[in-house]
């Protein structure tokens, strides 16, 4: 039992990270402290006024526990990162997760490659941007290859030299295939130095050909080419505004601008954060991202929480970054702004000017946009976390967070596979996903399959925090009623595991009708948000698993249990296919209709009897 004032009475007067966990051991807030003793005591004295949320999250705080630092920044980082991964309820939080694109020329490597990138690493590479617009970068990054014969396949040189034949490319002229030699290592790097020229901003000579290519077609009336034409001198152009090694001068800068929006919720609120960027003195670009914060939070506390994790996430951090105010921490933000970018950043609010009035028009772009899409925000958290909160009605259970999915796909007992999709706030968990290929099942029981898809995911040994399978889920769901719930059931009793366990049941047209829960059906209204969201996730562990057994099957080609029949080449398996028509029939055959079958003998026919007749006595 976990006794919070004995606790506090431990805390150490360091600096770190602390973790507030609810009755079922999920991470609701995060936060750092100078003084772990000072500041986690003051969320359990009542005569401090911590505000409506911290109010609210304090009932809810059934253990607390805390990761001791070396220093204030480290907190800082580790505490950017934990939010990041556990997405607490109370921590103001990003509802959008965007990076942007680089073009990387990898000249490390000794015939270099053009490549689009979403992250910046340090591997002696040229990186050009970040750019906003991606369909211009995917357009330029097709002419620097095709001008410039840079290559695109992704072969060891000069290793794997002489391998294989030359791609279509070079039978095109887009390039002089390395690959094969036909292109000295001098004469290539030349290639690289003039597209590098190019991204570099040299694009005049480039537009100048592409403009007489784009008149030369009007005036044959080869329209559709023309405007092609036009479209890439456009690319060019805007890819042209920031075309320089990505560098650290004085006129790269951020503006930052917040607007907030009080909902029906009392505990919450909307907020869109509005992002100016200027590269090179001019603005390239902008984008506007989503927040969920507590209600009493100020602008301050959103744009430091804002920052925080926004520029953890970001590649290429600007030398300065503009503010509509003054933020809470601004020096040791600074400090770690400076540190991941490897030079001094600054934090500043402009007080008139130019930039001060950049920076009202990004407040006055965040306004626009949180009240152009507030009906949006407000039904898509109703796809998502109302959704959830009516699937918690109907089965009479509270906070649930981790839903996992479950569904098995075979053909003709072949290759049985199981997939585990994850849903979390409802929203799908992608890299949680799972495949598993069964090991410990013959032919097609899905029962039996999916005992052992259970039992591999609930006895797997975590490799570590992040692992998918070292967090238990709130709810189990299964892509069937009564049999497959008492399949999980039982292996949950097994394994010593209280996890609740529903069906999604699916009526004769094989459309989802019902959930079974606690050995009974439950009917949901069809056009809730919550049966939505159980057809989402059914939909979507079915579609997993036939996506990875149709792989397993392009890898095979055509297979099925015959195969294993000692004796039995392919075109007795046709031929037995082509006249029983199912592998059912088959099994069921006497020795006499096996040979009836073209290419069937006594022999053939006894070998295929005797394997399911022995195999099903064994099973």
């Amino acid at each position: 039992m976990f006794d919070i004032q004995e606790e506090l009475k431990k805390l150490p007067e360091k600096p770190g990270v602390y973790l507030m966990h609810d009755a079922q051991d999920t991470i609701i807030y995060v936060g750092k402290a100078i003084s772990l003793k000072k500041r986690v005591r003051q969320y359990f004295q009542s005569s401090r006024n911590k505000g409506a949320k911290i109010e609210q999250m304090v009932t809810h705080i059934a253990r607390f526990e805390y990761i001791v630092t070396d220093s204030e920044l480290e907190a800082l980082v580790l505490e950017c990162n934990l939010i990041k991964e556990h997405n607490p309820k109370y921590n103001t939080m990003l509802k959008d997760d965007k990076t942007y694109p680089f073009i990387k020329v990898t000249v490390n490597e000794e015939f270099p490659r053009a490549l689009i990138v979403r992250k910046m690493k340090k591997d002696k590479a040229k990186y050009f941007g970040p750019y906003t617009n991606g369909t211009a970068v995917k357009d330029v990054i097709e002419l620097v290859r095709k001008l410039f014969r840079v290559r695109s396949c992704s072969k060891s040189l000069p290793g794997e030299q002489g391998k294989g034949r030359a791609c279509l490319y070079y039978h095109m002229k887009q390039c002089d295939a390395p690959c094969q030699g036909c292109i000295s290592k001098e004469a290539y790097r030349e290639n690289i130095r003039r597209a590098i020229d190019f991204l570099n901003g040299d694009i005049k000579e480039v537009l100048l050909q592409l403009e007489q290519k784009m008149q030369e077609a009007s005036m044959e009336m080869r329209f559709e080419e023309a405007m092609e034409y036009r479209d890439l001198i456009k690319s060019i152009r805007t890819i042209g505004e920031r075309q320089k090694i990505t560098s650290y001068g004085e006129e790269d800068k951020d503006i930052l601008a917040v607007a907030m929006d009080e909902t029906e919720d009392f505990r919450e609120q909307d907020a869109v954060v509005q992002v100016f960027f200027v590269r090179g003195g001019k603005l390239i670009g902008r984008e506007h991202f989503y927040l969920r914060v507590g209600r009493g939070d100020t602008k301050s506390q959103v744009l430091s929480s804002f920052i925080k994790q926004f520029y953890a996430g970001t590649p290429f951090i600007p030398r300065e970054i503009m503010l509509q105010e003054e933020i809470e921490e601004k020096e040791l933000i600074e400090e770690w702004l400076s540190f991941r970018r490897g030079q001094r950043v600054y934090l500043r609010v402009p007080k008139k000017g130019t930039k001060e009035k950049l920076v009202e028009m990004a407040k006055e772009n965040a306004e626009i946009v949180l009240n152009r899409d507030r009906e949006r925000i407000r039904r898509e958290e109703g796809r998502t976390l109302g959704a959830v909160r009516e699937l918690e009605r109907w089965l009479g259970l509270q906070n649930l967070v981790r839903m996992e999915a479950y569904d098995i796909s075979n053909t003709s007992g072949w290759q049985s596979v199981g997939s585990m999709v994850v849903y979390e706030k409802g929203k799908p968990k992608k890299s949680d996903y799972r495949k598993f290929k069964i090991k410990w099942v013959r032919g097609a029981n899905d029962y039996a399959s999916m005992e052992e898809v259970l039992t591999r995911r609930f006895t797997h040994e975590s490799s570590g925090e992040f692992d998918s399978f070292a967090r238990l889920p709130d709810l189990i769901m299964m892509d069937g009623g009564k049999g497959q719930v008492n399949v999980a059931l039982q292996v949950l009793e097994k394994l010593g595991l209280d996890i609740p366990v529903c069906g999604m049941v699916k009526d004769d047209k094989h459309r989802t009708r019902g959930l079974y829960f606690h050995n009974q059906e439950i009917p949901v209204d069809t056009d809730s948000e919550g049966f939505k969201l159980i057809t989402r996730i059914q939909d979507e562990a079915h579609r997993f698993a036939i996506e990875f057994h149709r792989s397993l099957r392009g890898e095979a080609q055509v297979h099925s249990i015959l195969d294993e029949i000692p004796g039995i080449g392919p075109a007795r398996r046709k031929a037995l296919l082509r006249y029983f028509k199912s592998l059912e029939a088959i099994q069921n055959a006497s020795v006499e209709e096996l040979r009836e079958a073209d290419s069937m003998n006594d022999r053939s026919a006894r070998q295929v009897y005797d394997f399911f007749h022995k195999k099903s006595l064994t099973d």
